[in-house]
C-alpha cells in the first residue's frame, strides 16, 4: 500500500535543467575544456562534486573538484536570481497538493546542495507539503547509488515497500531501483538522452499518476 512518494527535484517538480545547463558551461568555459553532449547527459542526476571530480580525471585539470564546484554555482546562484525563465514543472504542483491532501508523506530526495533545494522551495511555497528534504550532495554516494533513497525512505518513516519514487534520469531511476522501491519515470522535455527502461512506470504528465489514478 502507498503511503509515501520520494520526489526527485531537477527535471520533476522545477525546470532548473536549463539553468544548471547554463551555469555548467559557463564553468567548462571558465577552465577552458570542452565538454561534448554525450559526455554531459552522463552526468544528469548525478551531484556536483562527483561531476567535478570526474571532469578533473578526464579533463586532467589542475584545478580542485571543490574549485570547479564553487564556479559552478557561482554562476547557478547568478542565473537562478535573474534568469526570469525558472518555473515548476506543469502540473506538479497539482500532483504534490493532491498526494498532500489524500495523506501521502512527501519527501524531497534530491542530488542538489540543500542549498539550492532550499531556494527552490522558498520561491515556490513548498515547505508545507514535504515531511522531510534530503540532498545527495551531502551523502557520500551520488546517485545511482541507491543511499539517498534508502535514507528518504527512512525519512519518511515508511517501508521501502510501501514507497514510490518519481525520477526523470538514468542515474535516478537506478538509484530508486537498487534501493528496492517502486519508480515511476517522468520523461521531462528537458532530460534529454535518458534511459527509462528500468522505470516500473513511464509517464510523460503528471495527470497520468494523481491520487486517484494509482493502483
Amino acid at each position: 500500500m502507498l503511503k509515501a512518494v520520494l520526489f526527485d527535484m531537477d527535471g520533476v517538480i522545477v525546470d532548473t535543467e536549463p539553468l544548471h545547463r547554463k551555469a555548467y558551461f559557463n564553468m567548462f568555459d571558465e577552465v577552458n575544456i570542452n565538454v561534448g553532449e554525450t559526455l554531459y547527459d552522463s552526468f544528469t542526476g548525478q551531484a556536483t562534486l562527483p561531476i567535478c571530480k570526474t571532469l578533473c580525471q578526464h579533463f586532467e585539470l589542475s584545478e580542485t573538484p571543490e574549485n570547479l564546484v564553487s564556479i559552478k554555482r557561482k554562476h547557478f546562484k547568478y542565473l537562478f536570481e535573474n534568469d526570469s525563465s525558472l518555473a515548476l514543472i506543469d502540473g506538479v504542483h497539482d500532483l504534490i497538493k493532491d498526494y498532500h491532501s489524500n495523506g501521502l508523506t512527501l519527501v524531497l530526495a534530491s542530488s542538489a546542495s540543500m542549498a539550492n533545494i532550499n531556494r527552490i522551495f522558498d520561491r515556490f511555497d513548498l515547505n508545507k507539503y514535504f515531511k522531510a528534504k534530503i540532498s545527495g550532495a551531502d551523502l557520500k554516494a551520488s546517485k545511482p547509488h541507491p543511499e539517498i533513497f534508502i535514507k528518504a525512505a527512512q525519512l519518511a518513516g515508511e517501508h521501502r515497500d510501501n514507497c514510490m519514487v518519481i525520477e526523470d534520469s538514468t542515474n535516478g531511476i537506478a538509484a530508486a531501483k537498487a534501493a528496492n522501491i517502486y519508480c515511476v519515470g517522468f520523461k521531462s522535455p528537458n532530460s534529454a538522452n535518458q534511459d527509462y527502461s528500468k522505470a516500473d512506470r513511464v509517464i510523460t504528465n503528471f495527470d497520468e499518476i494523481l491520487f486517484a489514478k494509482l493502483p
